[in-house]
């Protein structure tokens, strides 16, 4: 939970120092511009503010790792998947876009900050605590960080470390040692394909990739 609130920070940060021409070129999101991914980071920054207001009985049925689930890649068809794209279309001058992620993601960080960490909370079906919830966007911040492409500032190195971390926990495989954690993620989640150097060093793992998290 101590890592949420300085990759959120940042994650914005990259954001807000964005050029305006920035925003139409692609994404590490595959199909997505980066005007669609901070489309995206917007309705992430909602869905934080939502269920941090929306209690829950326990026990929990998920942590912070298990919250995510492995799925199968993208095919495109998923009607949110399709919806934003044209909803980021729609705000037009970056700018816009620009405000509404600074103010819903502000109000999401008060949020998070003043949260309980033991509180129970529910979403998509799921119960867990707070602090759990908190953590799980660790991984999805400094995954989407990265989705800005080299040009930004890089996520906190803690937070990559702990996103790293996240994902051999849910993939129940560790990336060899000579991977930097930034590699680890981008290659174990299908952001970029590995060098023939890299998968030689994943071996048998390289047949298991992209992890996917739904």
């Amino acid at each position: 939970m101590d890592l949420f609130s300085p990759s959120w920070s940042a994650l914005r940060s990259a954001v807000a120092g964005l050029p305006d021409e920035d925003f139409g070129r692609p994404s590490g999101c595959a199909g997505w511009l980066v005007r669609d991914l901070v489309c995206h980071l917007v309705i992430d920054a909602q869905d934080v503010l939502i269920t941090l207001v929306t209690p829950a009985e326990g026990p929990p049925t998920v942590d912070a790792d298990t919250y995510w689930k492995l799925v199968p890649p993208p095919t495109g068809e998923d009607p949110l998947d399709a919806l934003i794209p044209r909803l980021a279309a729609a705000y037009g001058d970056p700018a816009l876009l620009r405000f509404h992620l600074d103010d819903v993601g502000a109000a999401a960080g008060r949020a998070a900050g003043l949260a309980d960490p033991a509180a129970l909370v529910a979403t998509q079906d799921e119960v867990l605590t707070a602090g759990d919830y908190l953590t799980a966007y660790v991984l999805e911040w400094t995954l989407h960080h990265l989705d800005l492409g080299p040009a930004v500032p890089p996520p906190p190195a803690e937070a990559l470390a702990a996103a790293r971390g996240s994902l051999e926990r849910i993939a129940g495989a560790a990336f060899p040692a000579a991977f930097t954690d930034g590699d680890a993620l981008l290659v174990g989640t299908g952001r970029r394909a590995p060098t023939e150097a890299e998968r030689g060093a994943l071996g048998p793992l390289a047949a298991r990739l992209p992890f996917v998290l739904g």
